[in-house]
């Protein structure tokens, strides 16, 4: 548990496709569907067929998912490292829970894919928060499922 925040006490999970039990499958794609789907009122394939290939990181407090992201190994979406599907449960949001997952999701892939860039496609008003976290812009805003993104890197470190 990080302990940092008495108000967000949390474990991080981080686990192939395969290692899922049907309800925890279940609880994490429903959360992506409502947040990128409904929320957002987006209508794409949120089952792109490509989480079989991805680490799943979650958030986890008292069992529920609070925040996720999806992670590539180098080679299988880009040439470097590539994180997508980064989102943080609406009741739980304002609370730092996206820094603290992007922590989770930095340190995770130094400790996994040592001294690769990490790649992800962000959504135009998050530029600014990922700047925070050391991701420059390497695209102009495109439209990606009717919101602007814009592709950002960040460089290995050491």
């Amino acid at each position: 548990m990080h302990t940092s925040d008495p108000a967000m006490d949390y474990s991080v999970d981080v686990r192939r496709l395969d290692a899922f039990s049907a309800e925890q499958l279940y609880a994490l794609l429903k959360l992506r569907i409502d947040v990128f789907i409904v929320e957002q009122a987006c209508i794409y394939p949120e089952l792109d067929g490509k989480d079989p290939q991805a680490l799943h990181l979650r958030l986890l407090s008292g069992g529920e998912t609070i925040a996720a992201a999806r992670i590539f190994a180098p080679g299988i979406m880009a040439a470097c490292v590539k994180v997508g599907r980064v989102l943080v449960a609406p009741g739980h949001r304002g609370r730092g829970l996206g820094r603290a997952l992007m922590h989770d999701v930095l340190s995770t892939c130094a400790r996994l894919f040592p001294d690769q860039p990490i790649a992800l496609s962000a959504q135009s008003h998050l530029v600014p928060f990922y700047g925070t976290l050391g991701f420059t812009a390497t695209s102009a805003e495109y439209v990606d499922a009717g919101v602007p993104h814009v592709d950002m890197r960040r460089e290995a470190e050491g």
